[in-house]
């Protein structure tokens, strides 16, 4: 961070809150021209600070609103079974978020289904046709109290 000024970390709260503001808005709100302000975004987005812009879909408004963590520990631990997992999950529509953990299991992922039923299929049919998974045990949301994509400052 030491190439950000309080300037550079103001546009990256702004754009947290709303990315889809103007130029000129943002420059309004950080007391500059929009050309200069125009000129960071773009250094911010080149040096890998703003990764995407994206929308934010209601998983619930499109019948995805079951969702579970999945703990999953692999029956190895080596590189081919570790890069077999990785490559197999990343193919996966319903899973949208993969971590490398520590502790008892080797991954969580975040999976998004229908129902429960849906869930059950997709861990029966797919999930365990995938020979590099030894466990997993599934943590079923009841209710979401706090989500946010923001990285705190």
């Amino acid at each position: 961070m030491e190439s950000l000024d309080a300037i550079d970390i103001k546009l990256l709260k702004l754009l947290q809150e709303n990315s889809n503001r103007t130029v000129k808005e943002l420059a309004a709100l950080v007391n500059l021209s929009p050309t200069p302000v125009f000129e960071r975004i773009k250094r911010l987005e080149k040096e890998g600070y703003i990764k995407k812009y994206t929308a934010i879909l209601s998983n619930k408004k499109l019948n995805k609103g079951f969702v579970v963590f999945c703990n999953v520990k692999l029956k190895h631990h080596s590189i081919a079974f570790r890069n077999q997992f990785i490559k197999t999950v990343s193919d996966m529509p319903e899973i949208t978020e993969c971590y490398n953990t520590s502790g008892d299991y080797d991954f969580m992922l975040k999976i998004f289904a229908q129902s429960m039923e849906h869930y059950k299929n997709f861990i029966v049919d797919i999930l365990n046709n995938e020979e590099s998974i030894g466990s997993l045990q599934s943590i079923f949301v009841m209710e979401e109290i706090k989500h946010t994509y923001n990285v705190p400052f």
